[in-house]
């Protein structure tokens, strides 16, 4: 365990790129703290842990990381068994874990032996984009960068989304002018106004991480999502990069528009609530 970025991505860094689509999201997190500093999510600094084979060996193979970014919830990777079972007295007063399914089911076990609750507060899927296929006939509009003007109505946006999605986002604002530095949020315009948004994550190890991606319930099923997601994509693969995105398995709607973009299943994850 520790509170130091530096340490954490000397022990974990290598493990974490040795599957960067996978392990997306702790790296794309990493890259914020990087940025932003240690409070880029919330007044409490981040803090991290590691799981090696031998404890008396530091040369031993990492096999496993997490870190927390309070009030998030707290973000694991695939790890062995009794690796996850062992964040059951590390994260003792954490609200929430995500990661991978044979991560979180192992952790739910553990935690719930231990005399808590654990409920499963979403079912995602992770896909990664194999062939662009572009919405035919596309929408009216265009895709274009959003700038420093754009600020409130992303803040807004930003709101709205994370109400939509059941994840209130604690500080729009910090989290907009994050997102505009790295210069990867797009809206789509019809007749210069913004009808729809989506962005890619700071690409980290060759993989950009589409999120968010939003329409305003009055806007929607007009094609926008599929056409502004389509543009941002496009953008990511131009520049060389992998793409992926993660969508709620509840939301059957999405899960349908983005195979027919082109995107393809490649993983299963959780967010758990606990108590």
């Amino acid at each position: 365990m520790t509170s130091d970025i530096d340490e954490f991505e000397g022990a974990a860094r290598e493990f974490l790129l040795s599957d960067p689509v996978r392990n997306t999201v702790l790296l794309t997190v990493l890259e914020s703290l990087r940025a932003s500093g240690p409070t880029a999510y919330g007044d409490t600094p981040a803090s991290f842990g590691w799981y090696r084979d031998s404890d008396s060996d530091p040369d031993s193979e990492v096999r496993g990381a997490f870190l927390r970014t309070p009030p998030m919830p707290a973000l694991v990777s695939e790890a062995p068994e009794r690796a996850v079972r062992a964040l059951v007295d590390v994260l003792a007063e954490v609200p929430g874990l995500s990661g991978p399914d044979s991560s979180t089911r192992a952790f739910v076990q553990a935690w719930r032996a231990a005399g808590r609750q654990a409920t499963v507060a979403s079912n995602r899927r992770l896909f990664r984009l194999a062939e662009l296929t572009p919405p035919e006939p596309a929408p009216r509009g265009r895709a274009r960068l959003v700038t420093d003007a754009d600020r409130e109505l992303l803040i807004e946006w930003f709101s709205a989304f994370g109400a939509d999605v059941g994840e209130p986002t604690a500080d729009p604002a910090r989290a907009v002018d994050r997102r505009l530095a790295n210069g990867e949020l797009l809206f789509w315009e019809v007749d210069g106004v913004p009808v729809a948004m989506a962005g890619t994550t700071t690409p980290v190890a060759g993989v950009a991480r589409v999120a968010p991606v939003y329409t305003p319930a009055l806007l929607r099923g007009r094609g926008y999502a599929g056409a502004i997601t389509a543009a941002v994509s496009r953008r990511s693969l131009g520049a060389g990069y992998q793409v992926v995105l993660y969508t709620d398995m509840a939301n059957p709607t999405s899960n349908a528009l983005y195979q027919r973009l082109g995107y393809r299943p490649i993983g299963q994850w959780s967010e758990l609530k606990l108590a």
